[in-house]
């Protein structure tokens, strides 16, 4: 990727049926030009009024184009549809192992410094950049301004939310003198290492190496920094647990709420008398979040989360996605330790008396 400074700069003048439906007949690369499109004409003023110059919005805006490819993924995303087992195997290769822990070796002073003012170890750290973009190989290959502009005003659920985003990502873009239209990201319009959407980039993306810029599409220093500071900010405990294993019946029990990405809501008594033992020695009236985990057809395994796991749900609300994360820190601090103590070879020699 280009640096900040070689990024193309804004002229300045230059789902569902439900959501076809919405989509006006004849569409072009004006989809949202605001001098046809109401939406895209209020958005414009209501950003003018914030004082952004309205012939770069306008711009901005005339050039996005809708995606339908952009709300069909909305429907399909793998936390929905995927058994943990399989959501696993996409996350928890070798490689991706690797290359965590040489991410963690060619950025060690910010991973160290990180962890230091922010209390998020290393390994987490790099897991959240690892299953996100596979440490900045892959950040989307969707324009961002195609994106949310698609699911600001023809997604048939969550329009208002993405109405948000695209707001944030103008401001964003034209705070920092970037093209909206140059910037590549998933399909739900999230960004750069970290994949944060342009709200969480406004409200948690940091400076981590003093450039005066909040770079997480091209630094992975910023994104390193970005990433602590969103646990940190969420409560993540330095030093606490993540999870304990558990034990439970063939099939999880109708009595128990599994898998809610809420802080932790179960006593661990609640658990033993619905038939999950918690391995470790919690307290009975320790809260903890259930979890059930399906590892193949009618098998499962049982886990708890602790108030950390929670923080982790609060990046991507799914306990896949978290227990994918934690799973995949786990496997690169044990590379890590492999490394810096390599296992001692064995000898096979044995002569006989």
């Amino acid at each position: 990727m280009m640096p900040v400074g070689k990024w193309k700069r804004a002229s300045g003048t230059a789902v569902t049926a439900l959501a076809l439906l919405m989509l006006a007949p004849g569409s072009s690369a004006a989809d949202f030009d605001p001098a046809e499109h109401d939406g895209a004409r209020q958005l414009v003023d209501t950003l003018v009024d914030r004082g952004i110059e309205r012939e770069w919005l306008e711009a901005a805006l005339r050039s996005a184009e809708f995606q339908q490819g952009v709300l069909d993924a909305m429907e399909g995303a793998a936390e929905r549809r995927l058994r943990w087992d399989e959501y696993r195997e996409i996350f928890l290769q070798p490689e991706r192992i690797e290359r965590g822990v040489a991410f963690i070796k060619a950025h060690h002073d910010a991973f160290a410094r990180a962890e230091a003012e922010y209390g998020v170890p290393a390994e987490m750290i790099a897991a959240i950049i690892g299953v996100e973009t596979s440490y900045g190989r892959f950040t989307g290959r969707h324009r961002v301004i195609d994106s949310l502009s698609t699911l600001a005003f023809h997604h048939p659920v969550r329009g208002s939310f993405f109405h948000g985003e695209l707001t944030a990502f103008l401001e964003i873009t034209r705070e920092q003198d970037v093209d909206p239209g140059s910037l590549k990201g998933s399909y739900a319009g999230a960004m750069g290492y970290p994949q944060f959407i342009p709200t969480s980039y406004r409200a948690y993306a940091v400076d981590f190496d003093d450039d005066g810029v909040r770079d997480l599409w091209t630094n992975p220093v910023d994104a390193i920094g970005s990433v602590a500071n969103y646990f940190a900010v969420h409560g993540w405990q330095p030093g606490s647990p993540i999870y304990h294993e558990a034990q439970g019946p063939d099939t999880p029990p109708a009595t128990v709420d599994f898998n809610r990405t809420a802080r932790p809501y179960a006593s661990v008594a609640e658990l033993a008398e619905a038939g999950i033992r918690v391995e470790a020695g919690l307290d009975d009236d320790a809260l903890v979040v259930p979890l059930s985990l399906e590892v193949s057809e009618e098998a499962w395994r049982y886990r708890v989360g602790h108030e950390n796991f929670y923080v982790i749900t609060r990046y991507n609300h799914s306990h896949l996605y978290a227990m994918a994360v934690t799973e995949l820190a786990e496997a690169i601090e044990a590379a890590r330790e492999l490394e810096a103590h390599p296992l001692e070879p064995t000898s096979n020699g044995g002569g006989g008396e």
